[in-house]
């Protein structure tokens, strides 16, 4: 993740330090100008999770005897999912907006399972999988802090606050995350003035604020021989890498 991290914001810088330094045209000089303007908001993004695993349980058997089992959670890949928005922006002075991006992210979590306890014929961890895909509706509370306009573009900074709603989810997975989440997001972008449009891509890390997992998803499920990974996982913190353009 930190390598995918770095390749993203040195081609971003990469682009940005290509443009010559010499006065040019600039196209639609006064569309910074606006108290307020609208846009369009398409991306890809990767979702991650950060899992604080229980350690060993006591599951008590059908003769009614106890045993400790061992069993840890972790996503192991990455899959990029898609973002689809719009927005409204405010023009609060020269250098600063406040931006509103309601918006939907689609995407899949991938998670394995190893029960340390119980082992395969050839010694290693028996294990478990599960493919959890989201649907989240959100609604983004940004800041924006922009350097002076230079020919036809403008880089910028921005940091909000970015609540949920999580619209998947299902009684038979082994894990199942809740329904309301908020998250911390900071990020950088640059203006592109082209002829017709503005063009905005922007690069955001987004840090979930609270515990994401459902801990009362073990009460609702029929299976009982799933509990044993339902409830390997004490705590999970949702983490998104979210590449955006914005059309204006």
């Amino acid at each position: 993740m930190k390598r995918i991290t770095y390749i993203l914001i040195g081609a971003f810088l990469y682009v940005i330090s290509i443009h010559a330094q010499e006065r040019k045209v600039e196209n639609r000089p006064y569309t910074d100008l606006r108290p307020l303007h609208f846009g369009v908001i398409v991306g890809t993004h990767l979702q991650d999770i950060e899992f604080v695993n229980r350690g060993p349980q006591l599951i008590t058997l059908d003769d009614g005897s106890t045993t400790e089992k061992i069993v840890s959670a972790d996503q192991d890949r990455w899959d990029a999912g898609f973002t689809v928005g719009v927005l409204a922006e405010v023009r609060l002075n020269t250098y600063f907006q406040f931006r509103v991006a309601p918006a939907m992210y689609f995407g899949t979590r991938h998670f394995t399972f190893r029960n340390i306890s119980d082992l395969e014929t050839d010694g290693l961890p028996m294990e478990k999988y599960q493919d959890l895909k989201t649907a989240y509706v959100s609604s983004a509370f940004d800041l924006i802090a922009a350097a002076p306009r230079f020919n036809n573009r403008r880089p910028y900074v921005m940091v909000g606050i970015n609540p949920m709603l999580n619209l998947s989810g299902k009684d038979d997975d082994y894990l199942r995350l809740k329904r309301f989440d908020s998250f911390l997001e900071v990020g950088i972008g640059c203006d592109f003035y082209l002829p017709y449009f503005k063009l905005r891509p922007e690069l955001k890390f987004m840090y979930g604020l609270t515990n994401s997992l459902d801990t009362s998803h073990a009460d609702r499920m029929r299976d009982k021989n799933m509990l044993i990974y339902t409830n390997s996982v004490s705590e999970a913190r949702s983490k998104i890498i979210a590449l955006s353009f914005y059309f204006e």
